[in-house]
Formats: C-alpha cells, structure tokens, sequence
C-alpha cells in the first residue's frame, strides 16, 4: 500500500500557493484567518491563485469562527460561496456543520451538499468536536459526496489519538481520513508508521517559527516531501 497519497497544505496567500505547489505540495487548502482556524477566502484571491497554480485547490467554506452551528441564513450564504468558489475553477470545497448538540447537522450538511455537484467535498475538523468522531465518520459515509474527512481524532493532541484515528480510518470505507492539526516535521514520520495514512494536512508546522504570522519555509516542505518518500521506499 502507497503509504503517502497526498501533501497537502495550507495557503493564506498568493504566494503561500505558489511556494506549496513550487516545493512539493500535492494540493492547496485556501483559507483566510488562518489563526481562528480557517475562514472563507476572498473571491479575488481565489481567482488569482486558480491562475498561478496547476496543483489542485480546496477552498474553505467557513463564515465566522464562532462555532460550527450555522442559522439558516448563515448556510444559504455558505451555498452561495460554493457556487461563486466552482465559477472560479476551484477542485473542492472544505465544510462542515454541527447543530447545538455538537452532532453533525445532516440538515444543514445536506442543504450545503445540494450545491456541491463536481466538486470535492472535505469535512473539516468539526468532526473532531463530535463526543464521538468515529460515529461521526459513520455518518458522513453515507454521503457520497464526502470524499474526505480532516481530523486530529477528536479532542486533545494528534499524537495521543492514533487509536482512534486507526479506527475512523476503519469505519471510513472509501472516505479518505486526512491527518491534520498538530503534525510538523518531528512527528510526521512517527504519525506514518502508527496509521499508514495516505492523507497528510499541514499548516503552521511548515512556516516559519510555527507561527500562523510566518511564511511558508521552503526547506520545511521539501523535507517533508523527502522523509514521505523515505518512509515509502522503507514500507
């Protein structure tokens, strides 16, 4: 088995994708407000990147940072971002919704889904505020639009949740489980062996100081290419 399928790794900028795709990123997670966890881009910068960058490009699809309990107005305006994100040649859209029960709101999760035809579907690591995130992959599989699932295992560090992230990628059953959320250069190898995920989401780790303020770092993502390829060619 392939041990790493993909790379990817979060833009905040024009640049961010242009050195993600330059220094060995399978596919950009576009966002804005990267310190509050990701917020919807702006229309413009999602243009111009589509226009600088041949690797695919997910968009995130994320009103505020309140919560992850939208109204109803609050998900009309989410399809409405959907719709303008694949006008402008997006690859995907990363979503997700919970009502005040901190469930999946199938609800508002099917309403978001009405507009998402050809276009690949992440739920975000919402589902790591669920009390349970392997019944939360249980759910979200039998919506075939959901191609993949961004998770840390729920609460606490990535690091201390390998049991259940080995058991959300059991129950997945053709969801792609990525691994996001605390990994970084000192533990990515570690986070291979233990899971044997293919699917791999980074973000503060590869910029400079681990600081969401930093730039990307060159050297930082060329070794994460390298020590994936390394574990490949020991599996």
């Amino acid at each position: 088995m392939e041990l790493v399928k993909i790379i990817e790794v979060i833009a905040i900028t024009l640049e961010d994708a242009r050195r993600v795709e330059r220094y060995g990123g399978d596919r950009i997670e576009l966002v804005s407000a990267l310190t509050e966890g990701g917020l919807t881009p702006s229309y413009s910068l999602i243009r111009n990147v589509m226009k600088s960058v041949n690797i695919p490009v997910n968009v995130m699809v994320r009103p505020h940072s309140k919560s992850f309990v939208y109204t109803y107005e609050e998900i009309e305006m989410m399809k409405e971002d959907i719709k303008i994100i694949k006008e402008l040649g997006a690859y995907g859209v990363v979503l997700g919704a919970l009502n005040e029960r901190m469930e999946i709101c199938e609800e508002g999760l099917q309403e978001l889904l009405t507009v998402c035809q050809d276009l690949h579907v992440t739920f975000h690591r919402a589902v790591d505020c669920l009390s349970d995130p392997i019944e939360g992959i249980k759910i979200l599989r039998e919506y075939p639009e959901i191609k993949a699932v961004l998770t840390s295992g729920g609460h606490g560090h990535i690091t201390d949740n390998i049991e259940i992230i080995n058991r959300m990628i059991e129950e997945a059953k053709g969801i792609d489980i990525i691994l996001g959320g605390g990994l970084n250069l000192e533990n990515i190898s570690h986070m291979i062996k233990a899971t044997r995920a293919q699917w791999y989401h980074f973000g503060t780790g590869l910029r400079e100081n681990n600081c969401a303020f930093g730039e990307i770092v060159p050297k930082k993502l060329e070794s994460l290419r390298d020590q994936c390829e390394n574990m490949a060619a020991l599996k």
